[in-house]
């Protein structure tokens, strides 16, 4: 379990002051001055050192990603923006931090853009997130009246600003080159890769996309050193996580705690077990509705990291752990999150388009049994031409829920089909 020592989101819940006073009251802004004049290579060389990967859910190192960032400018400015979309269904972590540690994140901002040579830092919110949007807003004029940020930033002599940007609510502008296009005045679609970010982003300059969790980490980690932070969790999976915990728990939560925490654990210690015990589970989402599920079996031992949940066929996400007990219709809500992609695909890449459309009415059918049992090869194998064959990861988002609940729950499937069969044959001879 996660020292509290060792905690970075302090107010993670709410209980105390988010303006300036009460974040400078819990350590934020502790002499940012310092950290700036060790320069921006030693910046990098830190977050490299503590091994933090991308908290949006892609897991990318963060330090190497800065270091993509060409060193000296060309003419171009420099962009950070970071992503707080958050539209992965079961995720509500970068809500938190935005609306109870704004500073944190600001700080975070300053910090990296120094690293990168960034003299602007976009923060693009969904739009949804009201409340939130009002807290980062006044944060940043605070920071700003404060000398924080500004012309010299922290005294420092480094000009530095933030703008806020309230997106439309589109899922799809969680993809980094989407919402660049949504920043731009755009319709969010992603863009094709090469060029990356780093060398023509934002407005055709050198830009570095990252998510909230992982910006608000920076402060602490180069407070305290690369190494305190590799020191928690496991090697290639180091430091803390906000874990999003719903569904079929008695105290659903969000919790900062130590990676690879096993997940039983993590359920049982802070969301109150499962409904009915552990026994009544059926079977988890750990990293978002993008994922496959597991069953029981694999939960009662997997870590909560990138690389275990990897080697069990799923992953880490976000870590929005969507837990469903033996109550749960597993096919009905497969079917769900099938409809969900449909919904929020953008169109551009035709397996993305035609494909999650047809994985959802397939998927209804399956819900009632009214398929064949070679149709469920047919999902699988068209879940795999979805797969990897799109300019974004959306194709895989809605490709990974069908193939999990095939590679688990085949037989459910068979049986509804027979069952639907059977009731057919029973209506007919009536």
């Amino acid at each position: 379990m996660l020292d509290d020592k060792d905690r970075i989101f302090t107010n993670l819940y709410g209980a105390k002051d988010w303006r300036l006073k009460g974040a400078r009251s819990r350590g934020d802004w502790d002499k940012p001055g310092d950290l700036m004049a060790k320069g921006g290579d030693w910046i990098i060389e830190e977050v490299k050192k503590s091994g933090l990967r991308g908290r949006g859910g892609a897991g990318f190192p963060t330090g190497l990603k800065w270091s993509f960032m060409p060193k000296e400018s060309d003419g171009r400015p420099h962009y950070l923006v970071v992503n707080a979309d958050e539209g992965e269904p079961g995720t509500c972590k970068d809500r938190d931090v935005l609306r109870n540690e704004p500073h944190k994140l600001i700080e975070g901002c300053l910090l990296a853009s120094l690293a990168m040579n960034a003299h602007l830092a976009y923060i693009y919110i969904r739009g949804e997130f009201h409340r939130e949007a009002e807290h980062l807003e006044a944060a940043v004029e605070e920071a700003r009246e404060a000398g924080l940020i500004g012309k010299d930033a922290c005294g420092s002599g480094f000009e530095f600003d933030i703008r806020v940007h309230r997106g439309a609510g589109a899922y799809i502008c969680g993809e980094e080159t989407a919402l660049l296009e949504s920043l731009e005045g755009r319709k969010g679609m992603p863009r094709l890769k090469p060029p990356f970010p780093a060398g023509a982003g934002l407005y055709g300059c050198p830009t570095t996309v990252n998510n909230v969790e992982s910006i608000a980490a920076v402060p602490d980690i180069l407070r305290r050193g690369g190494s305190w932070f590799s020191a928690l969790g496991r090697p290639n999976n180091t430091g803390t996580k906000i874990f999003c915990i719903s569904g079929h728990v008695n105290d659903p939560c969000n919790v900062e705690e130590e990676m690879g925490i096993p997940l039983k654990e993590l359920i049982d210690r802070h969301a109150g077990g499962v409904r009915g015990g552990w026994d009544n589970l059926l079977a988890v989402i750990p990293g978002g509705s993008s994922v496959p599920l597991i069953p029981k079996s694999i939960c009662d031992s997997v870590l909560m990291d990138f690389d275990s949940l990897l080697e069990v066929k799923s992953g880490l996400g976000t870590a929005a752990v969507i837990v469903m007990d033996k109550s749960t219709d597993i096919v009905a809500a497969i079917a769900r999150l099938s409809k969900f992609y449909k919904h929020e695909s953008c169109g551009q890449c035709t397996p993305c388009r035609e494909g999650t459309g047809w994985m959802w009415r397939v998927m209804e059918r399956m819900v009632t049994g009214n398929a064949g049992i070679k149709e469920i090869d047919m999902l699988l194998e068209v879940s795999r031409e979805i797969e990897g064959h799109t300019i974004c990861a959306l194709g895989d988002a809605a490709a990974w829920p069908v193939q999990g609940l095939i590679r688990h729950f085949r037989p459910e499937l068979e049986r509804r089909i027979e069952a639907y069969k059977a009731a057919q044959a029973g209506t007919r001879a009536a």
